[in-house]
């Protein structure tokens, strides 16, 4: 923006920066009702937005009520509540007024990974992009050099597979513990095993005792749900309610005794890894008699 705006002139003269933490409000909405000089426009930079007083942030309100359209002002900042008066000011500017800079979540970034490789002339599979993002990370630049790769080597109109994937990208990312037990919790075996040599900095002994306490918490969520009171999930576990939102529909897909079973012959396996069995071997022995169907 700033690179654009100086192409239209003395960008010196048309351009002024404050911190919120000590800018006065006053002095921005002077700053923005200030007429560009030998330019089109004039940029107002403010930092630290979500640290502005009350009073200055009121003062801002009132100029973006009726705002000068030869001022460009940039709010910038970490967060800012969305029913503050001064986000639904800025919102109400118009639809492209806001522009959220917060990482995507996993299961928006596959989303939005099979509408970049549009972008770059093919299409991805849904399970193509669940693994790019699994063999990359989650990094948006990262994932996008790999879609211009595939694009250069993927030859028809056919869409990009699983497979082709695999095959043309090498993995750089490390796939996260909760990501496993997210998988051992909703028991998907088959994916628990493609994503437990992933888990590299992460030892057995520590992914045997996550799981536990996530069989504990299913063993929770089913009690909870067959006595009507699901709801109370988050609160009885004294987690965050996103953390355990699916929890009663992954207690469903065991029966209470292979949860009893599961906690029992995961205290017998901790004893064999410790007893001179290897662990990672006695672990994925483990992960397979208690997710296998």
């Amino acid at each position: 923006m700033r690179k654009r705006i100086a192409e239209l002139g003395d960008f010196e003269f048309n351009h002024d920066e404050f911190d919120a933490e000590n800018a006065d409000g006053s002095q921005i909405a002077i700053a923005c009702n200030t007429l560009p000089f030998a330019s089109e426009l004039r940029l107002v930079e403010v930092f630290n937005i979500e640290k502005l007083k009350k009073q200055d942030a009121d003062v801002l309100v009132a100029y973006l009520a009726a705002p000068n359209q030869s001022t460009v002002l940039a709010l910038s900042g970490e967060k800012l509540a969305k029913n503050s008066r001064l986000y639904k000011a800025v919102a109400d500017v118009g639809k492209t007024a806001v522009i959220e800079c917060a990482p995507l979540k996993r299961y928006e970034l596959v989303k939005a990974l099979r509408s970049m490789a549009v972008g770059h002339g093919f299409t991805l599979t849904e399970g193509a992009a669940d693994a790019l993002v699994m063999l990359v990370g989650e990094d948006t630049i990262r994932l996008d050099t790999e879609l211009k790769k595939l694009a250069l080597a993927h030859v028809g109109s056919d869409p990009v597979t699983e497979r082709e994937v695999k095959a043309l990208v090498a993995r750089t990312n490390e796939v996260k513990p909760w990501e496993f037990v997210d998988a051992f919790s909703a028991r998907d075996l088959k994916r628990c095993l493609a994503l437990l040599p992933l888990v590299e900095s992460t030892s057995a002994y520590a992914l045997i005792a996550m799981c536990t306490n996530r069989l504990r918490e299913l063993i929770c969520a089913k009690s909870l749900a067959s006595r009507g009171e699901a709801a109370q999930l988050a609160s009885v576990l004294k987690a965050p309610p996103w953390r355990v939102k699916n929890h009663v529909t992954n207690s469903r897909k065991f029966s209470d005794d292979e949860l009893r079973r599961a906690i029992v012959s995961a205290r017998d396996c901790e004893r064999a890894m410790k007893s001179g069995a290897n662990p990672d071997n006695a672990f994925k022995d483990w992960l397979i008699e208690v997710l296998a169907k």
